[in-house]
């Protein structure tokens, strides 16, 4: 199969260049946000070469592709870029549609920054786990794997992605909310970075910025202390990045030119870094154990009864595309209790429709 002709196909049959405002991809669909709707025809892009169906839903136009979807996507990132760097939109384009649902929009916001991290961090967990049967395998044979050199720099790997959560967010999320990314990554290595992650934790001792108190907490989670720290944090960077794209847009209308490329940065860093800390950091914080109280209430009123919530509701939340939406509780569950069972009740009902006979599937 030609990816390169299946992808000029769809985007001819979507409307073309100029009908396409965003497209992402998930593991088996493209997801387009079409300026206008009514110009696809859905029984011709499901006749065409590579797509399955088509699915729409969640204000996106959905063209289902299977696992090969990853290939046609870059291969219609460079049509696109091709397409668009000859110009503007001519004046037959096809009229905007009229303003997105703000569910549909957050749907589409999350999907756009946390799908990219889906295969880092299903990576990391495979290490994580072959790790893990390794080492209680050979325990039985008196061998402790984990005082061995790779053990320790394989599990060092897998640890990456959870641990400097805060700068991968920030890459994405400069990407959905169109700011400067490399900025948004500054801001989030600026919350783990050594010295400052020490500065946080250290809640004997009074720190402030710019004269305001910088917010430092513990609270008790079972039989042992969490401390308010930024790593492996979900929410307060997500918050930081849309405050910082709001900012760099205004900065740039504001600033002049000759000054711009300068001006802009350094003002966003001053502003950002210390309203991240002093009031994004903790209230992003807090929402974030608000949600894990939430979540470990339901599960501790019932496993069995959340279990089946999640799992039986996950193939309907993949369909409108809302299953993006839970994965930061997933994540967030790692940066409070080290671990997360989301996932696992998703994984189920994944199998239980891999298991089904295909008259049925």
């Amino acid at each position: 199969m030609d990816k390169r002709r299946v992808a000029e196909t769809i985007l001819n049959l979507v409307g073309g260049a100029d009908n396409v405002k965003e497209v992402t991809h998930c593991f088996t669909r493209l997801r387009f946000v079409l300026k206008d709707e009514r110009i696809p025809k859905d029984e011709e892009v499901s006749r065409a070469e590579g797509v399955i169906s088509v699915v729409r839903a969640g204000g996106q136009y959905q063209v289902v592709c299977g696992t090969k979807v990853q290939g046609i996507y870059q291969e219609l990132e460079d049509i696109l870029r091709e397409k668009r760097s000859g110009g503007g939109a001519p004046s037959g384009a096809a009229p905007t549609s009229p303003r997105r649902p703000i569910g549909d929009l957050i749907l589409q916001k999350v999907a756009e920054i946390f799908t990219p991290l889906i295969p880092a961090i299903a990576a990391s967990g495979l290490i994580k786990g072959l790790l893990t049967a390794a080492r209680l395998l050979l325990e039985r044979y008196g061998i402790d794997l984990a005082a061995t050199d790779t053990y320790v720099i394989l599990n060092a790997a897998s640890q990456v992605i959870f641990y400097f959560m805060p700068i991968f967010l920030a890459m994405t999320c400069a990407k959905a909310f169109r700011c400067n990314r490399v900025m948004a990554m500054v801001v989030g290595a600026s919350l783990v970075y050594p010295q400052m992650d020490a500065l946080i934790q250290n809640t004997e001792q009074a720190t402030t910025i710019f004269g305001l108190p910088v917010l430092k907490n513990a609270w008790q989670i079972g039989s042992s202390v969490k401390v308010f720290s930024y790593t492996e944090s979900v929410i307060p960077i997500i918050l930081a990045i849309l405050c910082m794209a709001v900012l760099e847009r205004w900065l740039t209308r504001v600033i002049p030119e000759i000054v711009r490329l300068i001006a802009v940065p350094g003002l966003e860093l001053l502003v950002i870094l210390p309203l991240t800390l002093v009031v994004l950091g903790p209230v992003g914080i807090y929402v974030g154990n608000g949600i894990q109280y939430l979540y470990d209430t339901m599960m501790g009123f019932s496993t069995v009864l959340g279990g089946a919530l999640v799992g039986g509701l996950w193939g309907v939340c993949v369909i409108f595309g809302a299953h993006r939406a839970l994965l930061p509780i997933g994540l967030n569950d790692v940066a409070v209790n080290g671990r997360q069972n989301l996932l696992a009740f998703a994984g189920a009902a994944n199998f239980a429709q891999g298991g089904l006979p295909w008259g049925y599937a």
